[in-house]
């Protein structure tokens, strides 16, 4: 049986994500921030906000005193379990093959069926992102274990998922079904921004049972960001930072540096299936010269990389929020993003960064051009920008998960004869 919500710091989580914090470091690639990852790592899309959310929620949950059995997917990484912190588990399943990812659900079934080693199993915590298979093993543990099921939605198939390729139309086309009823089934939904839990409800899930609580920062990993890792590199330094991939629109962000009638210096880090096409941008740039594709760097890195820039971009095509940016506003930074998604939630235009609309390469190299050109005004987004990171930090966060887990354990009155 469940145990009771006043015994929340003893609570024992299955935490479901088809993506995760990788199982080893990148191979080492020199001083700096030279390398890349393994190529077959890179083809899964293996480092993105999803992945550090549900890490750095897994550490803090830890440091509270909860029990966590992580399952999620072994990329191109080994299979097998190992611990993490001091009571959670992490099992990678599956097959290291990228067109057969989503399979690792399926060989998570067993895994989710058999009685737990480290006692009852107390909530089913579900991360939904562009997986949908997520959630029907979620329903199948929590009814395996007679428990509750929260599901927190990075990215809603239905409602915020678009792209150019095949298998984003087909997705978006046939995944909101699913995604819909599952939701509708589960105890408690947490979303990231007020957009999605608006959108949720619409399509009928109850509003009692959403709550908002977006993607943060780890404060102690952003409290001493070191020294300048970008000493070559000449300023004003306009960076991102994160996947190279389809929905992050790098591709733009080049095309709109090569357009810039300002002078400034780009840095591109990040790995993933972009790379190659991102690089030939790069080389036929008028700016090549001015441009930097540092490569992978490990999530540890990313506050020293953040510090070294003057702004950050990101000219994502769709995206639930988009938790880079409030790290980068931890940093201190003023950012450039598209006007799309939960995105404008965390980015106040004109008072913590510009918006700009989404593909539109003219208009993002002016807003880039604004901030080059206008020491002042980068100087009072970055003040802004700062100010409203206060209420991203993590450990406030995990608490507030935690409230949810407590909520769905309560019991349920019984009706009035």
């Amino acid at each position: 049986m469940p145990r009771s919500a006043d015994a929340a710091t003893g609570l024992h989580v299955l935490r479901l994500c088809s993506v995760f914090e990788p199982a080893a470091a990148p191979r080492p690639g020199g001083p700096g921030l030279s390398g890349e990852l393994d190529p077959r790592a890179a083809r899964f899309d293996p480092i993105g906000g999803m992945q550090n959310h549900t890490a750095t929620l897994t550490r803090c949950l830890d440091s509270q005193g909860l029990t966590q059995t992580v399952v999620t997917s072994r990329l191109a990484g080994p299979s097998g379990a190992a611990p993490t912190g001091r009571r959670a588990r992490v099992r990678r399943t599956g097959l290291p093959i990228a067109c057969f990812r989503q399979l690792w659900a399926l060989a998570a079934v067993p895994v989710v069926l058999r009685p737990s080693t480290t006692g009852p199993v107390d909530v089913v915590h579900a991360h939904q992102g562009e997986d949908i298979a997520t959630l029907l093993l979620a329903r199948l543990a929590a009814r395996r274990h007679g428990c509750p099921l929260v599901v927190t939605v990075h990215c809603s198939v239905g409602n915020t998922l678009r792209g150019r390729s095949v298998r984003a139309r087909v997705l978006h086309g046939l995944g909101g079904a699913p995604e819909r009823g599952a939701l509708r089934r589960a105890e408690a939904v947490i979303v990231l921004t007020a957009r999605t839990a608006r959108a949720l409800a619409r399509d009928g899930v109850a509003p009692g049972r959403i709550s908002i609580i977006p993607s943060g920062f780890d404060p102690a990993l952003f409290a001493d960001p070191g020294a300048d890792v970008l000493p070559g590199v000449g300023r004003p330094r306009i960076g991102y930072v994160g996947r190279l991939a389809d929905q992050k629109r790098a591709d733009v962000l080049v095309r709109a540096f090569g357009r810039m009638a300002e002078r400034a210096s780009l840095v591109l880090v990040g790995d993933g299936p972009e790379r190659d096409r991102v690089r030939r941008l790069v080389a036929g740039s008028p700016a090549a010269e001015r441009i930097t594709m540092a490569g992978f760097v490990d999530h540890a890195a990313v506050p020293a990389v953040l510090s070294s820039l003057d702004v950050l971009v990101l000219p994502s095509a769709y995206e639930e929020m988009g938790s880079v940016l409030v790290e980068a506003m931890a940093s201190g930074l003023p950012v450039v993003a598209s006007d799309v998604g939960g995105i404008p939630e965390v980015v106040r235009d004109g008072e913590t960064g510009l918006l700009v609309p989404p593909g539109d390469v003219d208009a993002l190299a002016a807003a880039l051009d604004r901030l080059v050109a206008d020491e002042p005004l980068r100087s009072r987004l970055a003040a802004g920008a700062g100010a409203r990171a206060r209420a991203y930090a993590w450990p406030h966060l995990a608490g507030c998960v935690t409230d949810v887990y407590r909520r769905v354990l309560e019991p349920v009155p019984a009706p009035v004869a």
